[in-house]
């Protein structure tokens, strides 16, 4: 049986989930001298969260990670559904996929390491920036041009809303 192009996916999603370390970010972490842990997060793919959540999606963060200053800029996009600390992500998947009735099938993860992998074997399209790991990258449907931080999730997120008809231009 033909493998199905990833483009025919898109007009099936309602939901997007996306890890936050190497996806939502760079994967650098700037360590300062009190031993706070910074990030940077690009402006764009805020853009396109905050747009996804108004446009009516489901949009759901699962990391393994747990900064304050992550969850509040998720939250100040309007993502309600905010999973920090999930070291056993399929876990956390499962119970937010039952908790909501969403079907696997209908929903986009963007993953970049070995944490991924799990909850990206049981969407229906599972995608990655262009610079995840090899592994993360042979179970993807759709590998995004861009890199972590850098307009991988807009990338996934636009191509989603333009087919729907749903984006903002």
């Amino acid at each position: 049986m033909e493998e199905k192009s990833y483009k025919e996916y898109l007009n099936q999603i309602t939901t997007f989930i996306f890890d936050v370390d190497g996806v939502l970010t760079d994967g650098t972490v700037l360590v300062t001298t009190d031993g706070e842990l910074l990030r940077t997060m690009g402006i764009k793919d805020g853009f396109a969260l905050k747009f996804a959540v108004s446009a009516g999606y489901n949009v759901a963060i699962i990391s393994a990670g747990t900064n304050e200053g992550v969850k509040l800029r998720l939250e100040g996009l309007g993502i309600k559904d905010v999973f920090l600390g999930a070291h056993d992500k399929i876990k956390q998947f499962e119970t937010y996929i039952k908790d909501n009735n969403i079907n696997p099938e209908h929903i986009i993860y963007m993953g970049d390491d070995v944490a991924d992998y799990p909850v990206m074997k049981r969407v229906g399209l599972p995608t990655c920036p262009q610079d995840a790991i090899p592994e993360i990258k042979a179970i993807s449907k759709y590998i995004s041009h861009k890199n972590g931080g850098e307009g991988a999730a807009r990338d996934v997120i636009e191509q989603v809303l333009k087919v729907q008809g749903k984006w903002a231009l």
